[in-house]
């Protein structure tokens, strides 16, 4: 039966992947202190929606109606539930959390309406914690083997060149003067227009931005960065590289850069890779409660699909050699089989003590080999009535092939 559109299975060696990047993650929060939070998948639609209904996330999301005919919907990301659980914590509150996030939006090769983030928020922040975020954000990407660069812009910023680029006059073609269409009014379709600048072409966004007489926006965001230091909110930018510089993080200022959500409302990161056209972190800076905040935000998925890995561990497949073809209950009684296994279970633990994977198989060599071979594990062990006697056992590596005695 096919999963739903949208939704996939993962086994095998991408569930591997994925996990050991899931283990990385949390290794890497925890290292930098943050702690970890589970919340519900549901929660009530207004929760849910929060002040930002015109986000085109928030207009995403999975709407639900329980038995008592109350609106609910499935979380579409992990930021508006702090909303819940800073409350009565001691500042800084810092914490990660990764699970399985929704929205109902077109799906594409590398985008499904399930899928896993893995988030850190910082509740009570300050630019230095902007820093160390994106010090631990580089941390994971080498960890992970993915070439990146980060990209920051500032909202503030951004609205600051709004507003001193709001209300001009103009003349027309007749040579009377009006008055443009004030940026500021329009500033979120702006916003949103100016947010595509890296996705589509320059000609596109001038046209777009034309009728809100801000087509003059996309020149003053390609000038150099000196530019940009007459404007007061530049002094956040300036201070994250300083901080940046003490733990070794690069940024690159892009003063286009906005993000999607509206919550933001200071610095905002964008982590890309040349190996793909797809943003692969993202977060930023906002106020929940009143309370300046900041965040950061991985995507499983894009993650998967970029990092260069060694997820595969050493695993030891035990084969009890049976010495009956009888029926199953035979075996079972079989003395010979019955001290097989006991030994096979021995040998089991005492790996397993020393955190090694350890399966364990019944039956024929050929079908163990079988076997060992489908899911990959890297050696054999033979336990048999001539082994147990010998206390030696055959240790077959499954790569190279080679066969050797061993002691357990």
């Amino acid at each position: 039966m096919e999963t739903i559109k949208g939704f996939k299975d993962y086994v095998g060696e991408e569930a591997k992947k994925r996990a050991e990047i899931k283990k990385i993650l949390v290794e890497t929060f925890e290292k930098y202190g943050y702690e970890p939070a589970e919340t519900p998948v549901i929660e009530a639609e207004e929760f849910v929606r929060g002040e930002n209904s015109n986000d085109e996330a928030v207009s995403d999301i999975y709407k639900l109606e329980d038995k008592g005919k109350r609106k609910l919907a499935l979380r579409y990301e992990f930021t508006f539930q702090l909303k819940r659980l800073m409350q009565n914590k001691k500042l800084p509150y810092k914490r990660y959390q990764l699970g399985e996030v929704f929205r109902d939006e077109p799906v594409s090769s590398n985008r499904f309406r399930q899928f896993v983030q893995s988030d850190i928020d910082t509740i009570g922040s300050t630019i230095k914690d902007d820093a160390e975020i994106l010090a631990l954000t580089k941390e994971v990407l080498e960890k992970l083997g993915i070439k990146f660069k980060i990209y920051v812009g500032n909202r503030a910023l951004l609205n600051e060149i709004l507003e001193a680029n709001s209300g001009k006059i103009s003349i027309n073609s007749s040579g009377s003067q009006i008055k443009e269409l004030e940026i500021k009014s329009n500033q979120n379709q702006i916003l949103r227009e100016i947010d595509k600048l890296d996705k589509l072409p320059e000609a596109e966004i001038k046209s777009n931005l034309k009728k809100y007489k801000a087509e003059n926006l996309v020149n003053i965001l390609k000038k150099p960065e000196k530019y940009f230091e007459k404007y007061k909110n530049y002094k956040d930018i300036s201070e994250l590289k300083k901080y940046c510089k003490n733990y070794g993080v690069g940024i690159v200022f892009q003063p286009s850069l906005v993000r999607g959500l509206s919550y933001y409302n200071k610095n905002v990161f964008e982590i890309k890779t040349p190996e793909s056209r797809e943003t692969i972190v993202g977060g930023g800076s906002y106020i929940f409660n009143g309370i300046q905040s900041t965040g950061i935000s991985f995507g499983l998925d894009r993650l998967s699909s970029l990092a260069n890995i060694d997820y595969e561990k050493e695993k030891y497949l035990i084969i009890s050699l049976e010495q009956d073809k009888d029926s199953q209950k035979s075996k079972i009684s079989n003395p010979a089989s019955m001290k097989n296994q006991e030994e096979a279970i021995n040998i089991a633990n005492k790996l397993r003590k020393k955190n090694k994977i350890v399966n364990l198989f019944y039956g024929k060599p050929s079908k163990a080999l079988e076997y060992a071979n489908s899911y990959k594990f890297s050696k054999v062990i033979f336990v048999g009535e001539k082994e147990i006697k010998n206390k030696k056992f055959m240790v077959k590596d499954m790569k190279t092939g080679k066969e050797k005695q061993e002691v357990f």
